[in-house]
């Protein structure tokens, strides 16, 4: 099985994907991992990497072509990628809602060096503008808007839910899909 969780910054996709594949047994892979590591290389934020992926779709289609081949030669994942459930169609789809309030104080208690923020205020501003960069991005490129309920088996907010308790939804929801296929077989 393949699980792909997607969500804004801040959500809790890459915590829960974590948990998830640890959980299960399985391997975890996250874009966001793979765009930090590029932006690093680079010298610039992420941000900063997503404004240059708004002009030079190269960005997006190695990370591209990373998901679509793990999700062709691999099984038994967890990957947190906001696109996963478009280059991964045969996985599980779960979306992390969060509210914009909650996932700027998330990222700044966090306090993720690859990203310093000023104080929160600073944090609601770069989330914006990287919502806004992506949503540019994959309309463009894909004509996908990623927040589309109707991409995903299960959608959760998070905004008020600890990791565990996110995580054990989403297993809830996996247990009863498998049951129903397995009724299904009969």
């Amino acid at each position: 099985m393949i699980i792909t969780i997607s969500g804004i910054a801040g959500s809790g996709k890459s915590t829960v994907a974590k948990m998830l594949a640890e959980k299960l047994g399985f391997r975890h892979y996250s874009i966001g991992d793979i765009m930090r590591a590029m932006a690093n290389e680079r010298g610039i934020t992420l941000l900063e990497l997503g404004k240059l992926a708004e002009k030079d779709r190269t960005i997006d289609e190695e990370l591209d072509r990373r998901q679509i081949q793990l999700g062709k030669v691999e099984d038994n994942f967890v990957i947190d990628s906001r696109l996963g459930f478009h280059f991964i169609p045969h996985s599980f789809k779960a979306f992390l809602k969060v509210s914009l309030d909650e996932a700027a104080r998330r990222i700044f208690t966090e306090g993720r060096a690859h990203e310093p923020y000023i104080d929160l205020n600073d944090s609601m501003s770069k989330i914006k503008k990287r919502i806004a960069s992506e949503d540019k991005r994959y309309l463009s490129y894909y004509g996908i808007n990623y927040h589309d309920n109707s991409h995903y088996d299960f959608i959760i907010d998070t905004t008020s839910l600890s990791p565990e308790g996110v995580v054990l939804q989403i297993t809830k929801r996996i247990n009863l899909r498998r049951a129903v296929k397995a009724h299904s077989k009969r």
